[in-house]
């Protein structure tokens, strides 16, 4: 059996960019010392993600690039791969993005953001253009982040369709007014997005990995979905730490997402 033990970042939301470079360096030696390949943490944990109404500091490229140099050297100290919710600043404006560090520090490129919730386009209002896929080991994948794979199946599907195994999901997503809080995952008194986790990985055939930061009345857990749509495990509401799981990749056949027929272009 071809396993892969990978790790979710589920941490506080930063009180502040340096703090989230703290965090997220602690958590990359955490996850390797615990055996993970790969750690993945929520939408732009570095620097912190700009939800609407709150006033963080404004785009910063230079702390932008130490902070990515930072968590790379911490990648290499540990051996580790990590997918690295992040923004960046391009000529067009501030981008939605995931950085993928190799485990030797070196950079295997960016997953920017291709579908934004029309509620952030204002503050992001740059769109990723392209998809990728990456390996660590054995291990193929793809990154989705938050609104494009709870509402577009086709981002995941592409990346099963070019041979990944997981398909990993940063988001970012905090209580609300008035909303419903869940205590268990999927519950039917809850929106549809988690229900949407275990439906990417079922059509597709492969692992989803869905991490979101640990906060009171969380409307998603961060979680994982085996390739049949099943629940590996989630991360308890509002509980800070790693979810640490071993994914069985010959299980990640990407079998109904290879069957898929398209109309043609």
């Amino acid at each position: 059996m071809n396993t892969v033990r990978i790790a979710l970042a589920a941490l506080r939301t930063p009180a502040s960019p340096e703090e989230s470079v703290q965090l997220a360096v602690a958590a990359v030696g955490d996850a390797a010392a615990a055996g993970a390949r790969v750690v993945c943490f929520p939408e732009c944990f570095v620097p912190g993600y700009r939800w609407p109404g709150t006033t963080p500091p404004p785009p910063d490229p230079v702390f932008l690039e130490l902070a990515w140099r930072v968590v790379a050297h911490s990648a290499a100290q540990h051996g580790i791969t990590v997918i690295l919710g992040t923004e960046r600043i391009t000529p067009s404006g501030l981008q939605i993005t995931a950085l993928v560090i190799n485990a030797d520090g070196t950079i295997a490129g960016w997953q920017d953001k291709g579908q934004l919730d029309p509620g952030e386009e204002s503050t992001y209002p740059v769109f990723g253009a392209e998809r990728h896929v990456f390996t660590a080991g054995p291990l193929t994948f793809g990154v989705v982040i938050c609104h494009e794979g709870w509402r577009y199946p086709e981002t995941v599907r592409w990346a099963a369709r070019r041979g990944a195994h997981v398909v990993f999901h940063p988001h970012y997503g905090i209580a609300e007014p008035g909303s419903f809080r869940p205590t268990t995952f999927a519950d039917p008194a809850n929106t549809f997005h988690e229900k949407a986790i275990l439906c990417r990985a079922a059509e597709n055939t492969c692992y989803v990995a869905s991490v979101n930061c640990a906060s009171d009345g969380a409307p998603t857990a961060t979680a994982i979905a085996a390739p049949d749509g099943r629940l590996v495990c989630y991360q308890p509401y509002g509980e800070e730490g790693l979810l640490i799981a071993d994914l069985d990749l010959s299980l990640a056949t990407g079998q109904l997402a290879a069957r898929c027929r398209t109309s043609p272009q």
